[in-house]
């Protein structure tokens, strides 16, 4: 199973950027990982709601109908890492082909996005911007994977 992380948003040059870049190439020995980046609108007047549905055309356009869709989401079900391993396992155990998991723009999603998700998703009841949640994510992502192999990069 291949897992892949869409964004909305811009590539930054800064340490952060290169700290979820080392924790890509550690997951990529665990599976099959990218990230793919969706540039911000720009230079739009659109209302909030137009934005998002515009966003929202975009992040469909890089979604296949086979792909199992979790959209990280203030609303979303909050897990710990044991519990997001275990939900990673029930999911390359699945025969699925990809698991995407979606960061949406600075208003969230549009309708169209949330009705195409299987699953919502939170990592905290916080906010962050988008290259912090990439971090976290990463770093979760790998987590699990450690957890799975019972490597002690996750002391319980």
């Amino acid at each position: 199973m291949k897992v892949k992380l869409i964004y909305i948003g811009k590539e930054d040059s800064g340490s952060l950027e290169s700290s979820v870049d080392a924790y890509v190439k550690k997951i990529k020995f665990y599976i099959p990982f990218e990230i793919d980046a969706i540039p911000y609108l720009k230079n739009t007047k659109l209302s909030v709601d137009e934005q998002k549905k515009q966003e929202g055309q975009l992040i469909l356009k890089k979604l296949d109908t086979s792909d199992f869709v979790v959209l990280l989401d203030e609303h979303g079900k909050e897990m710990t890492s044991v519990a997001f391993s275990k939900f990673m396992q029930q999911q390359m155990s699945s025969g699925r082909k990809c698991l995407v998991f979606v960061i949406g723009g600075a208003y969230g999603f549009s309708e169209e996005v949330y009705q195409r998700a299987n699953a919502l998703m939170s990592l905290s009841q916080m906010t962050f911007p988008h290259i912090l949640t990439r971090l976290i994510f990463a770093e979760q992502l790998y987590r699990a994977m450690t957890i799975l192999r019972g490597e002690p990069y996750h002391h319980v």
